[in-house]
């Protein structure tokens, strides 16, 4: 165990995690040059199409006598999920930042999980080959941030692979070796996995005690699932078998266990005939912050849906999902998810890996809701919400936002967080061109166009980071949208009471774009209750029914428009308006 270094790269997304985990493979000969490729360990093809890590990768190395297991983590706080569960697999992290850009938001909340973990923390400079890269400013801002003298930081480059030997070395002297012991009894901590249609779901583990090898029993300790061990191995950085797996290592584990609930992320693995072992802590469980219902165009692909989502929620334990029937959409599921990026991604892995066409509503956060007799219910669709009269009190879920930007947008920056219900905490020079915003906003205000405004405003320079605070009541009101007289379910919405009425035009107007005229006037409507907060009307069709007439005098003429007039108020009485699902696409999106 003395050999064995565990360690993971965090950094902020785009500041080049996966090229220096391409030359780390390259300098230990894990990978021959010629298999080589840019990021090796993103595996999949949405990861190498948007250049961006959206799983952790672990990956097994050797150099100068020693072992490295290496666990390349994603960047965006979407998958921050994903980071926590590598930290508590490793003893060590490489804090990465570029010299071009800067610490930045993302990089200060994977470095507060990596210190909540009490990791050994490596700095290290990015991109010093960039013309442009300001390396004494980044090398004094980390050694300010971390505490330590400027020459413990060190420069390397990713892409031309200068200072990635002294980096390797750096991490050989300051990780310390793991803790565990091999003669106890086995526990493992599961901190990944997934699913093979021959080998059952295999499990990405991290052996803190004991041993396990080939044809031994093992349990689960949560699910209390038993199976044989079918094999064991390292990743290098394909499965590569082994006879064993030790404490201190990391591997994976074909459990042979057909059912994906089987094995969960944060189980402890142990053996069979063990008696009074103590599971390992696991990880804290994610609640989801945004909510978006995803139903199939085609409704007959329904069990395809469902039968994806079992099997992606066992690659993703941060999504979780239900049964949702709407009107408009068909059977589907309510889907949450840690941020837009996820939702993104979740979707087209759905549609990609699993063949499916899908349609995602519009996103909404959870709402926590105090009933008059006392109870509470958590409600993630508006749908879902009880009547008034029953309801004493609607909380909704803040957030602590920060925000790192060039000062000279910090004006327009506290503008939108004003106009989004923010309220100031903190603002700090970091030096003379970089501020850091800390606000309080309410989560609903910000997951759906915010990061674009953000970036809009700050020419793409500033970058952010939330973290989960509380529930808190507000003065929240549910919009009800009407189309003909008759509500229409999905088009629901939760806002708060002053910007209900700008809320309701803007969908009514949007309505009037998308639904289609019919032979009676339709009047679209947006309702707090039974009160009209606003209205918008869609013409009729007008036959000239006065083409036929060539003479007589005016009554003649009346006559036929009075008759007309009576059969559209008849229509409208009885005419049904049917929205076809298309305009509810162009609608949800």
């Amino acid at each position: 165990m003395d050999k064995i270094r565990n360690l993971c790269i965090i950094a902020h997304i785009d500041h080049g995690k996966s090229t220096l985990a391409d030359r780390f493979l390259e300098v230990t000969g894990t990978v021959e040059k010629r298999k080589m490729r840019q990021q090796l360990l993103d595996t999949m093809e949405l990861e190498r199409e948007r250049g961006i890590t959206i799983k952790l990768q672990p990956v097994r190395m050797r150099y100068k006598g020693y072992v490295l297991n290496l666990i390349d983590t994603p960047g965006h706080v979407d998958f921050s999920y994903e980071v926590s569960r590598s930290l508590a697999a490793v003893e060590g992290a490489i804090l990465l930042v570029d010299a071009s850009q800067g610490i930045e938001a993302q990089t200060l909340a994977h470095l507060h999980l990596a210190r909540g973990q009490g990791l050994t923390i490596i700095p290290a400079v990015n991109k010093v080959d960039l013309p442009g890269a300001d390396k004494a400013g980044t090398k004094r801002a980390l050694s300010n941030l971390l505490g330590v003298e400027e020459a413990g930081v060190l420069e390397v480059s990713g892409k031309t692979g200068a200072g990635v030997e002294v980096l390797l070395d750096a991490v050989v002297e300051q990780v310390p070796p793991p803790r565990g012991r091999i003669d106890r009894p086995l526990r493992a901590l599961v901190f990944d996995s997934v699913f093979d249609k021959y080998k059952g779901v295999i499990a990405y583990v991290r052996i803190v005690d004991g041993e396990i090898k080939a044809e031994t029993k093992i349990t689960m300790m949560a699910s209390q699932s038993i199976s044989e061990v079918l094999e064991v191995g390292t990743f290098a950085p394909q499965l590569t078998k082994t006879k064993l797996l030790s404490a201190g290592e990391i591997g994976y584990v074909a459990t042979g266990l057909r059912e994906v609930s089987q094995v969960r992320v944060g189980d402890t693995i142990t053996l069979a005939d063990s008696a009074d072992v103590m599971p390992l802590t696991g990880y804290k469980k994610v609640l989801p912050f945004v909510y978006a219902g995803i139903f199939t165009v085609d409704n007959n692909d329904y069990p395809k849906l469902r039968d994806a989502l079992q099997r992606l929620s066992l690659n993703d334990s941060a999504l979780v999902y239900e049964p949702e029937n709407s009107p408009a959409l068909g059977f589907g599921f309510r889907c949450g998810f840690l941020g837009l990026l996820h939702l993104e991604i979740v979707k087209e892995r759905l549609e990609r890996e699993f063949d499916l066409n899908l349609i995602a509503t519009t996103p909404s956060v959870s709402y926590r809701v105090e009933l008059t007799d006392g109870k509470e219910a958590l409600v993630s669709n508006p749908t879902e919400l009880p009547l008034a009269n029953k309801i004493k009190t609607i909380a909704e879920p803040w957030v602590s936002l920060e925000i790192l930007s060039p000062a000279r947008y910090l004006g327009s920056l506290m503008e939108i967080l004003q106009n989004r219900r923010g309220v100031q905490k903190n603002i700090e020079h970091l030096d003379k061109e970089r501020v850091l915003v800390t606000y309080e906003v309410p989560l609903g205000s910000i997951i759906v166009d915010f990061y674009d405004q953000l970036k809009s405003i700050s020419s793409g320079y500033a970058s952010m980071n939330y973290i989960f605070l509380e529930y808190r009541a507000g003065d929240l009101v549910k919009v009800d949208v009407l189309v003909g007289g008759s509500v229409i379910d999905a088009l629901s919405v939760i806002v708060d009471k002053p910007s209900a009425q700008r809320v309701g035009k803007m969908i009514v107007a949007k309505l009037k774009e998308v639904v289609p005229k019919q032979n009676f006037k339709i009047a679209l409507q947006a309702a707090i209750g039974s009160k009209i907060i606003a209205r918008d009307d869609i013409a009729p069709y007008r036959k000239d029914v006065l083409a036929k007439l060539y003479g007589g005098d005016r009554t003649r003429k009346d006559k036929l428009l009075e008759k007309q007039k009576k059969g559209k108020k008849r229509l409208k009485m009885v005419g049904k308006v049917e929205i076809p699902q298309d305009a509810f696409l162009k609608l949800l999106s």
